[in-house]
């Protein structure tokens, strides 16, 4: 049951917001909106509001639509209740009637009301969880290319992929998908763990990642293995702890310990485990200053009944809520960005379908989330709404980005597509949208047998 529910929400909200995007700015551009539905189909519930719109619930949640009134719509004898109850203002405020930009901008506020969704929905999880931030340690070389043609050295630091920083494991795998299909050199960014001088090596590839197996774990296949360490960062300090009383704080970067170098969380604990006395120097860095603090060590017993060191502090970094709201909108434009690379990548066939979900896979997909937790959910969400809000924009008939397209054709033509033209164009974006349907569905089937 908490799977068909979870998924009730999570398709609600993210079509009431989509379509409320249209439905607002419809409304403030004066367009006579006859139905706002959430929901496909026969209407189940109905409520008709003071400006003369019916809010309608209907029953299938595939979907939605805010109902404009058009030319159209007054030779439509299903809406002669509903034009019954409009004014004559009203039956002259069509969607046709309004300037073009006016018009575009109605279908562009759906797509639009997705990222701002999103956005608001990174910051919230930014602001209040622990980010783990990674160190991408090259643990084990395995390819003979880096041995014999490169300077690569366990130890050194992966921090760009083509250009792109990466940090943690996502970003890793998100830019090598996006160089899925290349044949020519794929540019890899190291800092050395010795000096810290940074480098780049280019690595020559041939329709990289082409098998769909690659792509499931793309990290797997660059010639090397990743150790993903954590960076010496204060994320969570008690404060009753002797290192609060000593001055750490959250946020904090531990730079050294007793003028031994401390290059990740691990070495940290390597250290202070086999530390012997009874308090460590620590020098840290906070907000570009540098600090220097004297820190009692604490001890406790272990599982294995023997005494252990340690100072109380957990890995992690703590955003603010602007510095959240700055993440927030760059998670959301970065993966808009590679959520449209990945759509033409899966066209031309550099990029496999293998992980194209319809309605089954998004209802375990919601089930397992909820399941995890309440955040885990909420990301889900975002990337959802993410991928509705791209997916939305595209020129495919029947979608905004379809709307957008007929748009720019009356523009160039100074006068609408003919009505013969515009119902084909209508009729193959249907044919579109349930030929990906049906194979998003045998997708999802296909995975559970």
């Amino acid at each position: 049951m908490i799977y068909l529910f979870s998924a009730l929400v999570l398709l609600g909200v993210l079509i009431a917001i989509h379509e409320y995007g249209h439905f607002i700015v419809g409304r403030i551009f004066n367009i006579h909106i006859y139905r706002f539905s959430i929901g496909m189909g026969p209407v189940v519930y109905k409520k008709i509001d003071k400006h003369g719109t019916e809010f309608a619930l209907s029953a299938l949640p595939l979907g939605g639509y805010v109902a404009f009134h058009t030319e159209k719509s007054v030779e439509d004898e299903e809406n002669s209740e509903l034009l019954q109850s409009m004014t004559a203002e009203q039956k002259l405020n069509t969607f046709e009637s309004k300037p073009r930009w006016q018009r575009a901008l109605v279908m562009l506020a759906g797509p639009i009301a997705n990222f701002l969704l999103a956005i608001g929905i990174f910051s919230v999880i930014f602001a209040n969880s622990l980010e783990r931030q990674f160190i991408p340690e090259v643990a084990e070389i395995t390819s003979e290319y880096f041995i014999q043609n490169t300077s690569l050295t366990e130890g050194d630091i992966l921090t760009f992929v083509n250009g792109k920083s990466v940090t943690n494991l996502q970003e890793i795998r998100l830019e090598l998908l996006s160089a899925s299909g290349l044949s020519g050199n794929l540019v890899l960014g190291f800092r050395s763990q010795v000096d810290s001088a940074p480098y780049d090596i280019l690595v020559p590839v041939n329709n990289f990642l082409s098998d769909t197996e690659q792509q499931n774990a793309p990290e797997n296949f660059m010639g090397f293995n990743l150790l993903m360490k954590l960076q010496p960062i204060v994320g969570l300090i008690a404060k009753d702890s002797k290192a609060f009383e000593s001055g750490l704080r959250v946020n904090d970067r531990i730079l050294e310990v007793d003028n031994q170098p401390i290059n990740s969380f691990e070495d940290l604990q390597s250290f202070v485990s086999s530390f012997q006395g009874s308090s460590i120097e620590v020098k840290i860095e906070r907000s570009d200053v540098i600090d220097y603090l004297t820190i009692p060590m604490s001890s406790r017993e272990n599982d294995a009944g023997m005494t252990e060191k340690y100072i109380g502090i957990v890995p992690g970094f703590k955003r603010s809520w602007a510095s959240s709201l700055a993440k927030g909108a760059y998670e959301t434009y970065n993966l808009s960005a590679k959520t449209l690379t990945f759509v033409g990548k899966m066209i031309i066939g550099d990029l496999g379908t293998q992980n194209l979900s319809g309605p089954i896979g998004i209802v375990k997909m919601a089930g397992d989330t909820a399941n995890a937790g309440f955040l885990p959910f909420l990301y889900l969400m975002a990337l959802l709404s993410i991928s509705l809000g791209v997916l939305n924009l595209l020129p495919i008939p029947v979608l905004d980005g379809g709307q957008l397209v007929m748009l720019g054709v009356e523009a160039v033509r100074g006068s609408p597509m003919p009505e013969r033209i515009e119902n084909l164009f209508y009729l193959s974006g249907w044919i579109a949208v349930g030929c990906l349907m049906v194979f998003a569905v045998f997708n999802d089937i296909s995975k559970f047998l």
